[in-house]
């Protein structure tokens, strides 16, 4: 019995309890109404009242409010005042928990019953505020601060030199000031998912400022010769003698300061007629070819053996594929393009150095000037050094039905070699050191010679095949001198044959124009009297 009497007390204190969770506020509160589908009183995110909407109401109102919001203005401010203007939009404002509003809309019908209770019951004393959550593109904001913030950045100018009839003139430098780009991405980010109030705003970017190298009184100093170098090119084509003088002319006037890499090719490209280049003679797989800027590794040849005498540090040099003439072995430097040949050196010295290239007779010559501090009484001096050569055997004929018969295009052999080069340090006279500092391989080419064949004579293509088959160049020589005589002499034949004729018909014509004006004019004998 007082088992059952237990029992029944459990009971109504439930019924109690129910009671007292379905029945509140102003009257009576039906439980059921908890699980309408609308949101209840009280519920915000962020800003916005979500009470009385469905989940997909809310959801929409909020993705309306985010349109408003992209269309913000947010202002940069770039360099020396200048500020680019963009929306939140362009910056890929966008809302990254829209599944907030289906909590929100859960709220108080959902769990079991003591959850719901309390729920309700904390409505009633203060609402309930969802946080607005946003996020912005990275890569957008960076692309804005790239292309439309740095236009006004402005580069740091160092004081440089001309040189003007022996004499230096400083000009000074101009200090850099510029949008650092990745610590304003993150200013950016920062501020606008932290800090933004969702109104128009501004945002102050990070700006670099850099201090130009060098100053008067330092480039002042650099009076010092540390190397000069001459090399001729009175043999060379109007063309390429053009394309010396235009990468002397480039590579004048370089101030390099200490830690600088000069690239030979970075400053003298391209290699366009726009840029002053024209077709001249240059290697390309054994053989002779035009290109425009034939003739520049004289340029880097040049700037190779200063740099050697003022003793830089060469970080990429390399040698032709055949030998050159106006060096020795090992002492050129090659600049190739199409197979990403560069000069390279570093100012490794204390004080920067001005780089004079001068063309004048047909010579190129490179001064180096800096601050002098290696001690006079070292020299330092280059042998080259030749350790095998190797000559050609043969001809190679190449037979051309593109061109006609009597036509040849000798080009000459080369030897191949190999080299090094001994750098040669004496102090006081005396030899100290003897290092080599680079070794070099020149490919042999043969004596070549393109012979025409193309021709509808069949004793001029019998003759000219037999001197293919004879493997002499020279007998190729001969054989293609003496059908051009007979071409030329037979053209001579032809031209007087047609010469004579027109002369002939022009003499039949002037004597049938005089018969013809014999023949109308009247005759002056007296009228005899009739019979």
């Amino acid at each position: 019995m007082s088992k059952i009497r237990k029992n029944m007390g459990l009971f109504v204190l439930c019924l109690v309890f129910l009671s007292a969770v379905c029945v509140f506020g102003k009257g009576q509160y039906v439980y059921a109404q908890a699980e309408d589908d609308v949101i209840l009183e009280g519920i915000y995110m962020g800003d916005i009242d979500l009470s009385g909407m469905t989940a997909e109401q809310a959801k929409a109102a909020v993705a309306a409010y985010i349109e408003e919001l992209k269309l913000r203005t947010v202002t940069f401010g770039a360099v020396d005042g200048h500020y680019a203007m963009v929306t939140a939009g362009d910056l890929g404002l966008n809302w990254i928990n829209p599944e907030d509003i289906d909590t929100a809309a859960s709220l108080g019908k959902k769990g079991n019953i003591v959850k719901r209770y309390k729920a309700i019951q904390d409505l009633k004393h203060g609402n309930k505020n969802f946080d607005l959550m946003l996020n912005f593109d990275m890569e957008a904001i960076r692309t804005i601060l790239a292309e439309q913030c740095t236009e006004y950045d402005v580069p740091a100018q160092n004081a440089t030199l001309t040189r003007e009839n022996g004499v230096f003139n400083v000009i000074e430098g101009q200090t850099g000031k510029g949008v650092n780009i990745e610590e304003s991405l993150n200013v950016v980010y920062d501020y606008l998912t932290n800090q933004w109030d969702y109104e128009d705003t501004s945002i102050d970017l990070v700006i670099d400022v850099t201090e130009p190298k060098g100053n008067a009184e330092e480039l002042s100093q650099l009076n010092d010769v540390l190397g000069t170098f001459t090399t001729s090119y009175s043999t060379s084509s109007p063309s390429r003698c053009k394309n010396v003088e235009n990468g002397c002319r480039l590579i004048n006037g370089t101030l390099l300061y200490p830690g600088d890499e000069f690239s030979t090719y970075n400053t003298i490209k391209p290699f366009t007629t726009e840029n002053g280049y024209y077709p001249a003679g240059s290697y390309l797989n054994g053989k002779v070819v035009d290109s425009i800027g034939g003739g520049i590794c004289q340029v880097s040849t040049t700037l190779y053996n200063v740099v050697l005498l003022s003793e830089l540090e060469v970080t990429e040099r390399n040698n032709h594929s055949m030998i050159i003439s106006y060096v020795d072995p090992s002492m050129d430097a090659a600049i190739a393009e199409s197979a990403g040949k560069d000069f390279r050196f570093i100012n490794n010295l204390n004080h920067p150095i001005y780089i004079e290239g001068i063309t004048e007779g047909k010579q190129i010559t490179f001064t180096f000037y800096g601050v002098e501090e290696r001690d006079p009484s070292r020299k330092v001096r280059y042998e080259s050094e030749v350790l095998s050569t190797t000559r050609p055997d043969h001809d190679d004929i190449v037979a051309s039905s593109s061109q006609g018969v009597g036509y040849i295009n000798v080009q000459s052999a080369h030897i191949g070699y190999k080299a090094q080069l001994w750098k040669i340090v004496e102090e006081n006279g005396v030899e100290v050191s003897r290092d080599v500092i680079n070794k070099s391989s020149y490919k042999m080419a043969p004596r070549t010679a393109t012979v025409g064949v193309n021709t509808d004579n069949p004793d001029y293509a019998n003759r000219i095949q037999a001197a293919i088959a004879s493997g002499s160049i020279d007998t190729c020589k001969a054989e293609a001198a003496a059908i051009k005589a007979e071409m030329a002499a037979q053209a001579q034949q032809q031209a007087d044959l047609e010469a004579y004729y027109q002369a002939l018909q022009q003499q039949l014509l002037e004597q049938q124009q005089q018969q013809l004006q014999q023949q109308q004019v009247p005759s002056e004998q007296p009228a005899q009297p009739m019979p």
